[in-house]
């Protein structure tokens, strides 16, 4: 097997997929970001991630509950739409709830730890 990966024949072969990605890449526009410039990126603090995670629990309640009040003024939306954003924000208020009890249990573990 590893002559057949090794053999003449396969290495010009993958040599040849090279050179045509190589060429692909340097046809594509030059306006697209570089890894020298997505490096310089601010990077998020955990506490912004938190923070930015709640805001989306947060959007997806408030957007269900605009939903729930346009379905009952009488408004054409489908019953299915706001069901469907019902449940989005559930189960995401679900899945915060549950993040931060595991995030709590692990904070009294370590609490617990002894020295």
């Amino acid at each position: 097997m590893i002559e057949r990966a090794t053999s003449h024949a396969n290495i010009q072969s993958m040599l040849e997929t090279l050179r045509s990605y190589q060429s692909q890449a340097a046809q594509m526009p030059a306006d697209l970001p570089s890894a020298a410039s997505t490096a310089s990126v601010q990077k998020s603090s955990f506490g912004q991630l938190v923070s930015g995670a709640i805001g989306q629990v947060n959007d997806a309640s408030v957007e269900a509950a605009r939903l729930q009040e346009a379905y009952e003024r009488g408004e054409d939306l489908p019953l299915a739409d706001v069901v469907l954003g019902m449940q989005r924000s559930s189960i995401a208020f679900e899945a915060t709830l549950q993040i931060r009890n595991k995030v709590l249990k692990a904070y009294e573990d370590i609490l617990n730890m002894p020295v």
